[in-house]
């Protein structure tokens, strides 16, 4: 290492720490402050960061509202039901990939600059250098993803249609924020819309009964998704959304800062932790693999698809159709869903397992 590379490492770093707590598992203020630092000073990360998180919801939303203010006849109000759905959906996968980035960075910053053994031979805990990096890195993340999360709200709430009052489906007019039960009463008290959704003349009361209890799984089905793309969430559902993005986003930071300590390769990393997040989770999620079912149930995207609130699970592309998930939430896979227990334990598992792996690598790395 050269002398310019440890004249930057802060003091406070390089000095062995002394008095009550030294060698400490537990990470200092001043090494979390430290370590949070580093990755500010990394202009190119931030940036990146800054632009998956951010970025994407300030372009999408100005534009709409410039267009909607330039010619509001042409364009219609900046928020919406479908533009809420899709936008969270594609802000909580460039937020992963924003997370594990970071994460990754995080993870090898210190052998990237050349001063791990440095803070070694001080004789701080490395156990301690590797958990000053998880609050470190997510005092920069959680932010960012609070701040965007809220402008997609206050828009769809302030900037969006007026509520509709009922939902067509095939051709039937129902009203909104109906149970399974009550839209079975609904559809037996007006056999005339039953008429219209088979497009047969008039059917007795009978045979009206006959067909909605064979066909009510179905329709209820219906009903269900297409009630997020006409409805703004209430505030409820979005509390929901928002926790779920923001467990998402602290997953892929988590994973991605376990990885980048086992591999000691940022780039490596980072690479993994995108080929994860856009191309074996949807396929994983979408196709069953026979025989192969449970294994695909251990990869934590799937898991987190299942956990998806109702208000994302209309507006996903590419996914297989809905099944009831845990929560109140309805799951956007195309395989069959895990008990909640399996759920839970796969998302607890892929934090604590990569993150022992990591610590264990730190501690055991050659100085």
């Amino acid at each position: 290492m050269t002398d310019q590379t440890a004249a930057a490492v802060p003091a406070s770093v390089i000095a062995a720490p002394r008095g009550r707590g030294a060698g400490s598992w537990i990470p200092t203020w001043d090494l979390i402050r430290t370590k949070r630092l580093e990755m500010r000073k990394r202009r190119g990360l931030m940036v990146v960061t800054v632009l998956l998180t951010l970025g994407l919801p300030v372009l999408v939303l100005g534009l709409r509202l410039l267009f909607h203010a330039v010619d509001p006849n042409s364009y219609g109000p900046a928020g919406s039901p479908s533009v809420f759905s899709a936008l969270s959906n594609a802000m909580a996968d460039f937020g992963f990939i924003a997370a594990a980035t970071l994460g990754a960075s995080a993870g090898t910053t210190d052998l990237v600059d050349g001063v791990f053994r440095h803070l070694v031979i001080t004789g701080r805990s490395r156990l301690s250098l590797f958990v000053a990096r998880i609050p470190a890195g997510l005092s920069i993340l959680l932010p960012l993803i609070a701040v965007a999360f809220a402008m997609v709200c206050l828009v769809t709430a302030y900037e969006g249609s007026p509520q509709a009052t009922s939902i067509n489906d095939n051709g039937m007019t129902i009203p909104v924020h109906l149970s399974e039960t009550q839209l079975k009463t609904w559809l037996l008290d007006h056999p005339q819309q039953v008429e219209i959704a088979l497009g047969k003349g008039p059917v007795s009361a009978a045979q009206a009964k006959s067909l909605v209890d064979h066909g009510m799984p179905a329709i209820y089905e219906g009903y269900l998704s297409i009630e997020p793309t006409i409805l703004n969430p209430p505030m409820n559902e979005m509390v929901k959304i928002g926790l779920w993005f923001t467990l998402d986003v602290v997953i892929g930071f988590l994973v991605g800062l376990g990885l980048g300590a086992l591999t000691g390769q940022r780039t490596l990393s980072t690479v993994l932790m995108i080929v994860l997040e856009i191309i074996i989770t949807p396929i994983l999620a979408s196709t069953e693999i026979p025989y192969f079912l449970n294994g695909q149930r251990l990869i934590v995207g799937v898991a987190m698809d299942q956990l998806r609130p109702a208000g994302l699970a209309g507006n996903v592309a590419g996914r297989g159709p809905g099944v009831h998930a845990a929560f109140g939430g309805r799951a956007v896979l195309g395989i069959p869903a895990m008990p909640t227990w399996a759920m839970i334990a796969v998302i607890v598992g892929w934090i604590v397992v990569w993150l022992v792996l990591g610590a264990w690598r730190m501690m055991t790395r050659d100085a």
